[in-house]
């Protein structure tokens, strides 16, 4: 398979930019936004039931981000295609980057894939994605301004049987300044349980975007994790919205007075 035929020129970009001209110092991004499939991979042997669930994309998450953007006026990114096709935020070289397995529901499609198809993925869908992101990041500094890099997820209320008492998670690695700020303006808000890297957390082996943008670029960065029954309806969607715009502009302040 070629790169050219992952994508036909008839399907859609495996971007869109929401705020393309925002003014606010948060960049947003979604790296499992969507979740379409490249013709080309058909289903990947899913049923629509299985291609609807967690292990193709961040439920809620996308929506939750575009109000986020709105409310922020902030640039966002939100990445089309599901994370079967290629996880966005996989190193490529990763074994979950093109998973075999996901949870515990074998993907037919993703069984014996080539290293040429491999790289097909990653050039039409992966590589694009994060290019942007880069061109962004560099148009900003080259006009020496602010950026806030947050990175929005969401997951699942149960995990191989296990309850995740969370309501939010707010995961870092080396640098968890950030971090630190909303983790404590969190957990001002009695009601809240608080993740402290939890349900996951990042590392250079199993993140790409907070490495590679965040990271490398010593710009402030956070990846926020919202539980998904939290965010099943616009209801909840805008109440998480609201909530997490009110601990970012708060957090904003208390960076820029420490700077």
């Amino acid at each position: 398979m070629g790169s050219e035929t992952v994508l036909g020129p008839d399907e859609p970009p495996p971007f869109r930019i929401v705020r393309a001209n925002g003014r606010s110092a948060y960049l947003l991004t979604c790296d499992h936004g969507g979740k379409l499939l490249p013709r080309a991979l058909g289903t990947l042997g899913l049923s629509p039931i299985d291609l609807d669930r967690h292990i193709a994309w961040d439920i809620g998450a996308a929506a939750l981000a575009q109000k986020l953007s709105d409310a922020l006026d902030a640039w966002l990114i939100i990445q089309t295609y599901s994370r079967l096709a290629i996880d966005c935020n996989r190193p490529p070289h990763a074994p979950s980057s093109i998973a075999p397995i996901s949870e515990a529901t074998p993907i037919p499609g993703n069984q014996h894939v080539s290293e040429p198809d491999a790289d097909a993925r990653r050039h039409a869908i992966f590589q694009p994605y994060h290019d942007r992101i880069a061109t962004e990041l560099d148009a900003r500094e080259s006009l020496g301004r602010t950026t806030i890099l947050v990175a929005v997820h969401s997951f699942t209320p149960e995990f191989r049987g296990e309850h995740r008492p969370w309501h939010v998670g707010v995961l870092y690695n080396r640098d968890a300044r950030l971090a630190r700020i909303l983790l404590d303006l969190f957990r001002d808000e009695s009601a809240l349980v608080v993740g402290d890297n939890q349900p996951y957390s990042v590392s250079d082996e199993t993140d790409y975007a907070i490495p590679i943008h965040g990271e490398l670029r010593s710009i402030q960065h956070v990846e926020l994790e919202i539980r998904q029954d939290l965010l099943a309806d616009e209801a909840g969607q805008t109440e998480w919205a609201q909530r997490l715009v009110r601990a970012l502009v708060q957090a904003e302040q208390l960076l820029n007075r420490s700077q």
